[in-house]
């Protein structure tokens, strides 16, 4: 023991560095843990879609939702879901919803809003749009 606190010592800003990664990750594991927000994969989305009817809502500007999109998938900008206006989408709170954006950041932020305004169960596609179109899964521009 008495090395470790030498080693903290002498290392005062590793140590602190250390400390602050080692926080990071165990709020990210109980963050992730506690959400209502379920991250899913490409294939866990494709038999929530087949299987249970799962809604996509896609939260990408319209220039990157015109690129290509899910197909059946829902446009709701995220700046629309920030602002409280789910009137298009109303329908589907208690339906399986997967949100879906470009990279799986914004898809977070869209499903906790959701969340909170009574849809569940919400599910964010992990990767988003990019990892799908990777991944070689069809892809449509017809709206």
């Amino acid at each position: 023991m008495q090395e470790v606190m030498e080693f903290v010592g002498n290392h005062t800003l590793m140590s602190v560095a250390w400390l602050g990664l080692l926080g990071a990750i165990i709020y990210s594991f109980f963050q992730s843990a506690t959400s209502k927000v379920k991250s899913v994969s490409n294939h866990e989305a494709t038999m929530l879609i087949n299987k249970q009817d799962a809604v996509v809502i896609d939260v990408r500007t319209a220039d990157e939702f015109k690129k290509g999109h899910i197909a059946g998938a829902h446009h709701i900008p995220l700046t629309q879901i920030q602002a409280n206006n789910f009137t298009p989408i109303e329908k589907f709170k208690a339906t399986p919803t997967i949100v879906v954006c470009e990279t799986g950041m914004r898809s977070g932020t869209a499903g906790k809003a959701m969340v909170k305004a009574g849809f569940t169960p919400v599910y964010s596609l992990s990767g988003g749009m990019g990892e799908w179109t990777a991944s070689k899964l069809p892809v449509t521009r017809k709206k």
